[in-house]
Parts: structure tokens; sequence; C-alpha cells
């Protein structure tokens, strides 16, 4: 048995051609990183030297390797692929690193293979050395490096929704939850310009809310307030994600209605005056009824340009107003050449 042992260690100092201290601290870096050394007479297929790594790997004594072939080893599958590897590695005739996953005692494993067959020596003896890398490690790191990845991803995307929210906040009224003004001139310039190119129609809204009665304004800025909710809420539940809803000034409210026309803005803004007039608004346990006056005005239809829009459907506010308030009004369509 001590022949078997040293029979390898010999034939790599020849031949590998390198000092005897090279060869005998090699041994020493595979047990200081971890890595399981086997090797293997290529004659016989035995196992004549492994390090105490490998025998505790694969659970067994060391000596019980030894002498044996990898079909008293492994499982006869795991043997074959083995054995397929080491025949490539042979063909190939230089160092040659494959990747190994199976179970060993019903623990699954993997593993880097670096196999190196020894040039033959004059008697034709030939080794076949292999260096066995467990991957657990490398997996586990690249495991930990992926979840950290996604980790500072999903962070990443919490403080891009934070930053977007944050950032709709400010262009929204805290009292009615509806966008500023800057914003509703914003979109209207938009639908201005993508009207104009593609030859579609689009109407504004004003809104204002209609004088209250004495007992609503007794109760002042909060009984107001609460008015401001009803309305946004009314507005944000009665227009579709393209339209726009705003607080236009102190009194007034506006919405843009996208791709819609003069008779369907009209049919729509009916539905939501009926509502606001049948809205109950409780504050201090009184009821705060409030009806609303709207002007609705279209594009191209009332007006060629975004102020003349804006002057038309500031004049049908005025006439709904003037009416008595809780209308809807349609500004003039326009007869001229255009």
């Amino acid at each position: 048995m001590t022949t078997m042992l040293d029979a390898p260690a010999a034939a790599f100092h020849v031949s590998t051609e390198l000092p005897p201290v090279l060869a005998g601290l090699l041994p020493c870096v595979l047990q200081r990183d971890g890595d399981l050394l086997a090797v293997k007479d290529l004659r016989t297929g035995l196992w004549v030297h492994a390090n105490e790594a490998m025998a505790l790997t694969l659970g067994m004594p060391l000596l019980d390797l030894l002498g044996h072939s990898d079909a008293d080893i492994f499982e006869p599958g795991v043997a074959t692929v083995l054995r397929a590897a080491e025949h490539t590695a042979l063909a190939h005739g230089e160092p040659l690193t494959s990747e190994h996953r199976f179970e060993i005692h019903g623990q699954r494993r993997e593993f880097s293979v670096l196999r190196w067959p020894s040039p033959a020596r004059s008697d034709g003896q030939r080794w076949l050395c292999s260096v066995w890398r467990d991957l657990a490690p490398e997996r586990q790191r690249e495991a930990q490096l992926r979840a950290a990845l996604e980790q500072i991803e999903q962070q990443q995307r919490a403080n891009e929704l934070l930053q977007r929210e944050l950032a709709d906040q400010a262009l929204r009224d805290p009292a009615s939850g509806l966008y500023r003004r800057a914003h509703f001139d914003d979109q209207l310039r938009r639908e201005v310009d993508l009207s104009t190119r593609e030859h579609r129609e689009f109407a504004i809204v004003f809104l204002s809310i209609d004088p209250p009665t004495a007992q609503a304004r007794a109760l002042g800025a909060p009984g107001r307030q609460r008015v401001f909710e009803a309305i946004g809420r009314l507005l944000r539940g009665g227009t579709r994600a393209m339209d726009a809803s705003c607080v236009y000034d102190d009194s007034r409210f506006a919405v843009l209605l996208s791709g819609v026309g003069l008779a369907t803005a009209h049919a729509r803004m009916e539905g939501l005056r009926r509502k606001c007039a049948a809205q109950i608004v409780v504050h201090e346990g009184q009821d705060l009824g409030f009806t609303v006056s709207m002007g609705v005005a279209s594009f191209p239809h009332t007006a060629q340009s975004q102020d003349e829009l804006v002057a038309a459907c500031e004049a049908a506010l005025g006439e709904a107003v003037r009416r008595g308030g809780n209308h809807v009004t349609l500004a003039a369509i326009r007869f001229d050449g255009a």
C-alpha cells in the first residue's frame, strides 16, 4: 500500500520536471483552499492517491478509496459520467475543467473538476490527477449577490415611486386632491397641439360653486373645504385617465376632456351637475348641500386658439351663473369662414 501512495508522487515529480519541494507543496495548497485531490492509475482505473478532504466529502475512510475504481465509489450513473469526462480530458491532452452535479449521501453537490493526464513514462505508466473544487460556497455567494442586487433594485424602484408620488403631490391641491392650474395649462397646451396636428376635437369645462346658503356660510372655511373635497371626489371619479381635472383658481375648477366633442362633453357635465346637486356633504351635523355652474367649450368648433378657447369657456360659465346657477351652458359655435 505504501508503494501505491508513493508512486503517484514520484510520477508527478518526474513528469512535471518540478523540484520535489514544489510537488510537495501541492497538497498543502489544496488543503488550504479546501480542494479535493484524487490520482488514478490510467492502466487499471484504480485510485492510488486522495487527500483527506476528498475522503471527508465522500464520507469514506481514506484507505477505502485507494485501490478502488469509480464504479466502486460512486453510483453507476455518476461513475459513467465521470468516466466520459476522463476520456474527454485524455483526448484533449491538456488540463481540462468540467462541472458535475450529483448526490452524495442524499445531498445535492456541485463540483468543478480540473483533470490533468500525466505524460507516459518509459514503461507506459500514466496517471490522471484531478482537483475537485466544491462550488457550493461560490454558488452561495452568487445567490447572495443576486439577492443583494434584487434588494437594491427594489429599493431603487421604491425610491423612484416615492419621488413620483412626492412630485405628484406637489402638483395637487391638498383640499380637493385635484391637480393645480399649472398642470391644467400644460395639458391644455399639449391637447391644442395634438388636436391641431391630428384634426381631432376636445373640450374644456369651467366649474364654479354656486353661492352657499346662509347656513353653509356660517360654517366658514372648514365647511368650504368639505365641499371642495366632495367636488374633488366627483371629478376624479367622473373623468378618465387621459382627462385632467384641476383647481383653476380660488373659486373655479377646470376639466379637460381629451378627444371629446361638445355634445358629449355637455352630456357628461350635465350628469356631473346632477350628482353635485344630490351630493350629501355633512359637517358638524349639518348638510352642506351645494350646486355648481358649468361652462363648456370645444376646440376647434367654438375657438381656434388656446386663448380663444379659454375666453369662450369663461363666457359660457358666466352665462350659466347669470341664469341662476345649477346650470350647464355651451359656448357658441363659430360660423365664420373657418
